[in-house]
């Protein structure tokens, strides 16, 4: 088994991506911020800790000391706070700082590094999103992740180092946001309470969190490289995701759709095509 470097470890994904890599038996070491060891999926010894209040803000020297010894890095921390992320100046210091990752992680000998992107990296709308696809990012949060693609793909080819980007499409699940969309539904209905909707006729990829942390997990295993998008390949309306989640409660009455208009900007269709290089079918990870 390998020794895995996670970044992120406390967070919605991460913490998925933790559990799997513990199942698997790979000996992890994660950073995390001080006092928040406590939200991690499973238990770590103390010296598997590397506490920092700020990875962003390391330099390729610190890096290449937290790295030393690690066969393989998954960098899964970024900016996210919800409502505020997807144009906020912190993923400029997100991309800067992941790219003093990549050079401390090239310093150390680390033989692969796989970085976490989105789906807004796309050109948007699609119904049939491959890796090959057109991109034009959406928003600022989707320009930051790009480019980090582009700087890490092009550092790590001149050092030989093997490169995964993962592109993830609309998690749900253990740990997300009570504001997005499932958390939001779950909590207004087991309150017996309405929920106002939009009138749901986006298509989505919606995958769960669980098998997305798992789906990452196996390239550790796998190897695969290159742009692997992390997707259920399921096209599925925002109508038909919420009326599944009510039907668990039997309360369809509650759901309100046109209550709300679609966002601004929100694109008609983002569905994935998934090309991760394994035989599992998604069930196995849940």
């Amino acid at each position: 088994m390998s020794v895995v470097l996670l970044t992120g470890a406390t967070g919605f994904v991460g913490r998925a991506i933790h559990r799997y890599l513990d199942r698997r038996g790979h000996e992890v070491r994660v950073t995390a911020r001080p006092g928040s060891a406590a939200r991690l999926a499973v238990a770590v010894p103390l010296d598997a800790i590397i506490e920092c209040d700020d990875i962003f803000a390391r330099n390729a020297d610190w890096w290449a000391k937290a790295c030393a010894g690690v066969d393989a890095v998954i960098h899964a921390a970024w900016y996210v706070e919800h409502g505020r992320y997807a144009n906020a100046l912190e993923n400029a210091a997100c991309a800067q700082g992941s790219f003093a990752l990549a050079h401390g992680a090239v310093s150390a000998g680390v033989r692969h590094v796989i970085g976490i992107g989105t789906c807004m990296e796309y050109r948007l709308p699609g119904e049939q999103l491959s890796v090959d696809a057109p991109l034009k990012p959406s928003n600022f949060y989707a320009a930051c992740k790009l480019a980090t693609f582009h700087m890490m793909r092009e550092w790590f080819a001149l050092h030989e180092t093997d490169f995964s980007w993962c592109r993830l499409f609309y998690l749900h699940g253990e740990g997300e946001h009570p504001d997005r969309i499932a958390a939001y539904l779950h909590r207004r209905l087991q309150a017996g309470e309405n929920a106002e909707l939009s009138a749901g006729t986006q298509l989505r990829d919606f995958l769960d969190v669980r098998a997305a942390g798992a789906m990452i997990a196996n390239i550790v295993d796998s190897g695969q490289q290159g742009v692997i998008n992390i997707c259920s390949g399921t096209p599925t309306t925002i109508r038909a995701f919420a009326e599944q989640i009510a039907d668990g409660y039997g309360r369809r009455d509650l759901l309100q759709f046109g209550s709300k208009p679609p966002h601004p900007g929100d694109p008609a269709a983002v569905v994935g095509i998934c090309n991760l290089e394994t035989s599992a079918p998604l069930e196995e990870y849940l």
